[in-house]
């Protein structure tokens, strides 16, 4: 194997020369922005464990999601920087970046990502309040009298 690569333990995928991808997730007006690097399945998020960010057992569910399809559970470590909408859009901002990193690590990987959703950014947006209403849509009520 040539000197510009880092072989993984597990999967025996190559990483490129300096060892790390850097890749962007985004969801709603959440943005996610990783380091992924060879290592024991650590994830700090903005300076914290991920466990603590994402206190709920769904957005932990939702981050490691990418890593149980390619069966790479503790094979990668992971440093995130996150920032804008909710925790719910940065789990689903950050899942988005675990996917394109995995993706660019091999191509092999990308069937699986793609049955599960994972490599689609989700385009659903919050819409806009209305001119003369209380809401998006909602409206105020009608009095017949």
């Amino acid at each position: 194997m040539s000197e510009d690569t880092v072989t993984s333990p597990k999967t025996r995928k190559t990483l490129p020369k300096a060892g790390k991808i850097t890749t962007t997730g985004r969801r709603k007006t959440a943005v996610a922005t990783i380091r992924l690097t060879n290592g024991s399945g650590k994830i700090q998020v903005n300076g914290r464990d991920f466990s603590d960010y994402f206190t709920t057992v769904s957005m932990q569910n939702k981050v490691l999601k990418p890593f149980e399809t390619v069966n790479a559970i503790k094979t990668y470590d992971v440093v995130v920087k996150t920032h804008g909408g909710g925790l719910n859009g940065q789990a689903g901002a950050l899942s988005l970046a675990i996917s394109r990193a995995l993706n660019e690590i091999d191509e092999e990987h990308r069937p699986a990502l793609k049955q599960n959703g994972l490599l689609t950014r989700d385009p659903r947006r919050r819409e806009r309040n209305k001119p003369g209403r209380a809401g998006a849509r909602k409206r105020f009520q009608f009095s017949k009298r």
